[in-house]
C-alpha cells in the first residue's frame, strides 16, 4: 500500500502504530549508508602531555607551535545521543479533520524516529504540548520505554480533536532549560500559533541553540490549502480550529493578502533557521510519511 495513503484509518488497519513505525524503519535502514544520528555530547576538557607511541590524532598542533611541546586534547567521555521528540497537539494539528492529517503524520514520524534511535541504543523522550507541556516522559533507551512512547502516540491519534491553542515559543523556552545540554530536539509543528509574534518564536529557537541543543524542525502543513490557499471559487465558512471564530467569504477575497503574509512569515522562519543552524524540514502531508522521512534521513546520513 502506498505511503501516500497512510492516514488514521490505514494506521488502524495495520493493527497499531508500533507495527507501522517498525515497518517504516526497516525501509529507512536499507536506504542509509550509515547512521543519520550520532552522539554529539563530546566536548574538550583539558590538555595532557603526549605519550610516545600513542595516536597523534588528538595532538593540539596550535599549542605545539606556541610551546614546542606535544599536548593531546582530552575530551569528556562520549555518551549516547539524547533525543527529545516535541509534538504540537494543539487543535490546528488535527487539520484536515479527515484522518487528522498533520498530527497523524507527526505521530507516525515521531514513532519511527523513536524506533530508529532505540535501535542505536540512544535515549528518547516524548513531550506533547499545546499552550503548555502536557506530557513528558523520561529520557531512556530501553525497548520497554520506547514501547510506552509508541502507545502514547497511538492513544493520541485515537482521541477526539481537542480545543486547544498553542504557545510554541513559551514551551520551547521551558524545554531549553529543562532538558540535558547537547540534546537532539526534534520538533513537529505547523508553527501557526506565533505568526503574530514571530520574534518571540525566533528567540525561543535561538534559546535552544544557545543551550547547545541540535534542533530539527519538521514544519508540518497541508500545503495546498494552508499555504497556497487553493480552494474552489465558491462561498465558504472558514473556522479557526483553535478559537472557533468563523467567517464567511470567497477565497479570492483574501487569497492574495493571505499568501503574502504567510510567505513573509515562512521566509523569515527559513532565514532564522539557517542563521541558527537549525534543520528545517518542510513536511507537506500530501507527499506521504515515508518519502519525507527517507529523503531527509538519507541526506543527513551522507552529510555526517
Amino acid at each position: 500500500m502506498s505511503s501516500r495513503n497512510w492516514d488514521l484509518g490505514t494506521i488502524r488497519s495495520y493493527g497499531n502504530l508500533e507495527f507501522l513505525a517498525k515497518q517504516l524503519v526497516e525501509g529507512f535502514i536499507t536506504g542509509l549508508h550509515k547512521s543519520p544520528f550520532h552522539g554529539f555530547s563530546v566536548e574538550f576538557a583539558e590538555h595532557r602531555l603526549y605519550n610516545t607511541g600513542e595516536s597523534t590524532r588528538h595532538i593540539d598542533w596550535k599549542v605545539f607551535g606556541k610551546t614546542d611541546k606535544l599536548f593531546v586534547k582530552r575530551f569528556e567521555e562520549e555518551t549516547n545521543l539524547r533525543c527529545q521528540l516535541l509534538l504540537d497537539v494543539s487543535s490546528s494539528m488535527y487539520y484536515p479533520l479527515e484522518g487528522y492529517g498533520k498530527v497523524t503524520f507527526s505521530a507516525v514520524a515521531a514513532a519511527s524516529l523513536a524506533v530508529l534511535l532505540q535501535k542505536q541504543k540512544d535515549a528518547v523522550s516524548l513531550c506533547t504540548f499545546s499552550d503548555r507541556i502536557e506530557t513528558q516522559t523520561p529520557v531512556k533507551s530501553t525497548p520497554s520505554h520506547v514501547h510506552k512512547i509508541l502507545l502514547s502516540l497511538q492513544a493520541l491519534l485515537e482521541k477526539p480533536k481537542p480545543q486547544k491553542k498553542t504557545a510554541v515559543a513559551t514551551v520551547l523556552h521551558e524545554i531549553a532549560e529543562k532538558i540535558h545540554k547537547r540534546s537532539l530536539v526534534v520538533l513537529f509543528s505547523d508553527m501557526f500559533g506565533d505568526i503574530e509574534n514571530s520574534p518571540a518564536l525566533f528567540s525561543a529557537l535561538q534559546h535552544l541553540r544557545h543551550n547547545l541543543h541540535e534542533v530539527l524542525l519538521f514544519h508540518v502543513t497541508d500545503r495546498k490549502t494552508e499555504l497556497d490557499f487553493s480552494f474552489e471559487e465558491r462561498p465558504y465558512e472558514f473556522v479557526d480550529v483553535e478559537s472557533g471564530e468563523a467567517v464567511k467569504l470567497q477565497p479570492a477575497q483574501v487569497r492574495a493578502i493571505y499568501r503574502e503574509r504567510l510567505n513573509a512569515y515562512y521566509t523569515d522562519l527559513k532565514l532564522k533557521c539557517g542563521q541558527y543552524k537549525i534543520d528545517l524540514i518542510e513536511a507537506d502531508i500530501s507527499e506521504g510519511i515515508e518519502p519525507i522521512l527517507t529523503n531527509y534521513l538519507v541526506k543527513r546520513s551522507k552529510m555526517r
